[in-house]
C-alpha cells in the first residue's frame, strides 16, 4: 500500500511540475527517503529537513521557542509552522509536516503516543490534520508517512 502511494504522488508532482519540501520529526527522515526512491524524484523533491529536537525545530526551521512552549513540538501550530516555514525558505509549491510521538515514550496525558499533526502548505491554504495511530514504533512512522503522501496527493 505504502509503494502504491508513493508512485501515485510521484507520478502527480511529475506530471503537474510542482515542487515540495519536507520538515519531518516523528518520521526521521522516511517521507524524504520514501520520494527520493523514486527514479526522476530531482524534478520536485527540493529539500527535506529532519527537525526532531525543538532546538533544530527553532534554528532550522524558524520555530519560535515560544510557540514551542505555549503548544508543544506536537501540535497543529508547530505542524503548521514548519510546513509554512519550510515551502517559504525553498521556494516549493507545496511544504509538507509531520510532527508526533512515535513512542515507546514521550507520551502525556493529552498526548499519547500515536499522536501525529500532518500538515500540507501551499500559497494561500494550509491544511493541518490531526491523527491518532496506534502500533510500534515503526508502525507509526510508516502511518506517518503513508497518511502525509494521501494528504498531499488529495491536494494536487
Amino acid at each position: 500500500m505504502l509503494e502504491k502511494i508513493v508512485k501515485q504522488t510521484h507520478n502527480k508532482l511529475l506530471s503537474l511540475e510542482k515542487t515540495i519540501s519536507l520538515a519531518e520529526s516523528c518520521t526521521g527522515g522516511l517521507l524524504s527517503s520514501l520520494l527520493t526512491s523514486q527514479a526522476g524524484s530531482s524534478g520536485y523533491f527540493l529539500s527535506g529537513i529532519v527537525a526532531y529536537s525543538n532546538r533544530s525545530k527553532e534554528v532550522l526551521l524558524g520555530i519560535p521557542a515560544e510557540t514551542i512552549a505555549k503548544y508543544g513540538s506536537v501540535s497543529s501550530n508547530v505542524a503548521k509552522l514548519m510546513a509554512e516555514n519550510i515551502r517559504k525558505k525553498t521556494n516549493s509549491d507545496f511544504g509538507l509536516s509531520v510532527t508526533g510521538i512515535a513512542g515507546p515514550t514521550g507520551a502525556t496525558k493529552n498526548k499519547p503516543i500515536g499522536t501525529v499533526f500532518i500538515c500540507l502548505s501551499k500559497k494561500n491554504k494550509n491544511v493541518c490534520l490531526k491523527f491518532s495511530f496506534r502500533g510500534s514504533r515503526l508502525d507509526i512512522r510508516k502511518k506517518s508517512a503513508q497518511s502525509a503522501l494521501r494528504l498531499l496527493c488529495a491536494h494536487l
